[in-house]
């Protein structure tokens, strides 16, 4: 196929292409591990995400830890 022509594709259907490929590993992940354990994969996938969103833009994680847990928790 045509590189332009995939391209094109892609500018114009991503948003439609990455929800189709989220269902599909959505539906995957329910038949694999049922409602409850796919629900606590993307709970840790969610967290894991804020954790390296929040190192890629070089906060301090103790200052998070900081404002996430009681004060004195994790020294």
């Amino acid at each position: 196929m045509d590189t332009a022509f995939i391209q094109e594709i892609w500018r114009l259907h991503r948003g439609k292409i990455i929800g189709l490929l989220l269902g599909f590993f959505m539906a995957i992940l329910f038949i694999m591990f049922g409602f409850f354990r796919t629900l606590f994969i993307l709970i840790c996938m969610t967290v894991g995400y804020l954790i390296g969103k929040r190192i890629d833009e070089q906060e301090d994680i103790i200052e998070v830890l900081d404002r996430l847990l009681p004060p004195g928790y994790h020294r």
